[in-house]
Order: C-alpha cells, then sequence, then structure tokens
C-alpha cells in the first residue's frame, strides 16, 4: 500500500488510459439513459505536476508533455487535450494551443467528474489513507460522488451491480502485488458476473522481458465476452523491471471503438516514443464477441 500515483502522473500510460477512458464515457454519455461509473483504484484525483513527487521522478514530461501544445491529429486526441486544459486555465509554465498552460494533471477521478451529468453518479475506491483523504478533499462535495476507503476488489462485491442499470467499471491497480495479474482476472470475471451488462476497463504495465502470455490465457478461460486489447509502447529495451508501455483491456467495448483507436494511435505513439524506431501500438481482439446458440423452436403444423 505505499504506491502513490503523484510519482507518475501524466506519464505515457496515463495519456493511453485516459484517451480510452474519455472515449468510453462520451460514448455513455451519447444516450439519455443515466450511468454509473465505478473505480476501484482511484488515487487523489488532481496532480501537481510541480510538487516534488511529479517533479522528482518528471514522467510527465515523456507524457502530457510530448502531446501539449502540438496540433491533434485526430479527434480523439483533441477531446483528451479539451479535457486536460479544463484543469489549466490559469497556472503553470507551458502553453497548450488553445493558451492554457500545463501545471496540473487530472486523475481518472477528475475526467470522469467533469463528464457525469446531473442524473448520473460515481462510485471511488482508495484504500491509501493520504490518497483518500486527497481524493475526498478534491470531489466529495459533489452529491453524485460516492467515497469509500476500501480494497477494490472488495468493493466490486459490495459496489456492483451500481445503482444504474449500464455504466463503466475501472480498474487500474497499483501492480505492487505479486500477484496482482491473478487478482486482476479474478476481479474482471467478478465484476463481469455481477454487472454483465457494463462495460469493465482494466489497464496494466508493459515490461519488456516479462510476458503477458499466461495472464492473457487465463483471461481467456475466465469465459469473458469481447475483449479489445490496446496497447502503446513508447521503447524497447531488455531491463525486466522497466516499464516500456502500457495495455488497456475493454471487455464490453463500444461499437467501432477499436477503428476510432486504430485511427488515432499511429499519430499519439509518434508523439510519445523515445526515438524514432521505439515506438509500437496495436488494437486488437484478446477474445471475440461469442455469437448466442441457436434455439430452434418447432411448430405445429396444420
Amino acid at each position: 500500500m505505499n504506491y502513490r500515483h503523484a510519482f507518475h502522473a501524466g506519464n505515457p500510460g496515463d495519456v493511453l488510459k485516459h484517451l480510452v477512458l474519455i472515449l468510453l464515457l462520451d460514448h455513455l454519455r451519447k444516450k439519455p439513459t443515466p450511468f454509473a461509473y465505478v473505480e476501484t483504484h482511484a488515487g487523489r484525483g488532481l496532480y501537481d505536476l510541480a510538487a516534488s513527487s511529479a517533479s522528482r521522478t518528471a514522467e510527465h514530461e515523456t507524457g502530457i508533455g510530448r502531446i501539449w501544445g502540438s496540433k491533434p491529429d485526430s479527434p480523439a486526441l483533441s477531446r483528451y487535450l479539451e479535457i486536460v486544459a479544463r484543469f489549466n486555465q490559469s497556472t503553470g509554465a507551458r502553453t497548450n494551443t488553445d493558451g492554457s498552460e500545463l501545471r496540473h494533471y487530472p486523475g481518472s477521478p477528475t475526467i470522469a467528474q467533469a463528464l457525469l451529468r446531473d442524473d448520473d453518479c460515481m462510485i471511488l475506491c482508495e484504500l491509501h489513507p493520504e490518497e483518500h483523504q486527497a481524493l475526498r478533499r478534491q470531489v466529495a462535495e459533489d452529491r453524485r460522488v460516492a467515497i469509500h476507503r476500501v480494497d477494490g476488489y472488495q468493493g466490486l462485491k459490495a459496489f456492483l451491480p451500481p445503482p444504474r442499470g449500464r455504466g463503466l467499471v475501472l480498474m487500474d491497480p497499483p501492480f505492487e502485488r505479486a500477484d496482482e495479474h491473478q487478482a486482476l482476472v479474478k476481479g474482471l470475471r467478478l465484476a463481469h458476473r455481477r454487472f454483465p451488462a457494463g462495460t469493465l476497463a482494466a489497464w496494466l504495465p508493459v515490461k519488456q522481458g516479462a510476458p503477458l502470455h499466461a495472464f492473457e490465457a487465463s483471461l481467456i478461460a475466465a469465459d469473458l465476452p469481447a475483449i479489445l486489447r490496446v496497447e502503446v509502447s513508447t521503447a524497447t529495451g531488455s531491463n525486466t523491471d522497466r516499464m516500456v508501455g502500457s495495455r488497456m483491456l475493454i471487455v464490453n467495448p463500444p461499437w467501432r471503438l477499436d477503428d476510432t483507436l486504430r485511427r488515432t494511435l499511429p499519430g499519439l505513439t509518434q508523439k510519445l516514443a523515445n526515438d524514432v524506431h521505439g515506438g509500437s501500438w496495436r488494437v486488437d481482439w484478446l477474445a471475440e464477441e461469442r455469437s448466442p446458440k441457436r434455439t430452434s423452436k418447432r411448430v405445429n403444423r396444420p
């Protein structure tokens, strides 16, 4: 429970995660029916990039810093930058194309809060005591938001299905536990069992030399419906402890999300890559949607 996302806020993994998150939330907003947003590892909500934690690692310089101030080459990237710019209207030092300056980076809860409508709701889980308190200061005054200091995987049992018939669950664990991949598979399976109509999204790091074949085989064996796999790598290397990219897995993704991402990720990857040979991306299906079994009905003819 030592993980503090403030040291990593705005890095390339955040860029991919939040770009996908905004696409998923905007899809839910297309219908007037209220929806719920549930997050298992929420963090503090908003990060000061000038604080000692963020400036010490400066990971945002290789993430949001590489695309801030550039001209977006896709509607999805433009939308992402628009949302981040809402939190950077008057402070900071780097100017975006719309005149806003980069000082703060919004976490997933703050992004989701910005996109909630009056009848939508948000359920956030955060176990770390300091992060939980910071999150409460950030969003607790919003009547649409419920914040719980609880293990996120346990929260799936407590809060699913949510009080809306449709929605999104985001799992973004810190990967401090040795069994985090197995826990994530169990979490996805539990969430789908309790909320089969919901869209589930999970983020995980990609490390060179640490293949995810066993993890993916477990996901396929979990008998989940359609799983879209989205990945952006920004570097190459042989150190297994070094994160070279990140991956998003989306269960029950919206129609044509894969097409949108295939148009968006080439340009984004080029901007985020550490060198001209270091970037790669992919959008494919880890599991295809299963066709429902056909049933036959006997017709008694006269």
